[in-house]
């Protein structure tokens, strides 16, 4: 299967940066729970659970905790898995493909679907982030919550931990 997508600004939201490893370490902790943990939500927050079934129709599962201890689980589904090169689930349907009764299962009550995509580079990987949205208001209010600082940050992370394998 291949995910064919076209860029809509009205709707999407892109984090796109040269980085300096490889597209397997990028994939590896993008997929290990325990690495997951390690990065995936800008400091001061942290990530203190993470499940994954990584397979189309899996659970992709986190739950953030904030700096007061509140906790914030997001649960998805994987709709595709391409080894070490994209990884696409969405905050709209849960395990199996079954529609989210809540909006609050995404990221502040959004939903989206995301995608990460990793091309080999010269100097590393050109990394992809993807934040699809269906109507702009959703696309607006993600970028308010700090979508290209936190996601920039959750990637700096990222890359400080996978050179640490």
């Amino acid at each position: 299967m291949t995910t064919s997508y076209k860029i809509d600004p009205k709707l999407d939201l892109v984090l796109e940066r040269i980085i300096d490893v490889s597209p397997e370490l990028v994939w590896k902790a993008w997929t290990q729970p325990e690495l997951i943990k390690k990065w995936f939500t800008p400091a001061p927050w942290k990530t203190v659970d993470c499940k994954i079934e990584l397979r189309p129709g899996g659970t992709f599962l986190t739950t953030m905790q904030s700096p007061e201890g509140h906790s914030f689980p997001n649960q998805g589904c994987y709709l595709e898995v391409v080894e070490n090169k994209r990884l696409v689930w969405t905050s709209a349907l849960q395990p199996g493909f079954r529609p989210t009764p809540k909006p609050e299962n995404g990221a502040g009550g959004i939903l989206f679907t995301g995608m990460i995509l990793l091309e080999p580079h010269a100097k590393g990987t050109k990394y992809t982030a993807v934040a699809m949205h269906s109507v702009p208001e959703d696309r607006t209010a993600h970028e308010s919550m700090g979508f290209q600082e936190g996601w920039s940050k959750a990637l700096d992370q990222l890359i400080e931990t996978v050179k640490k394998i």
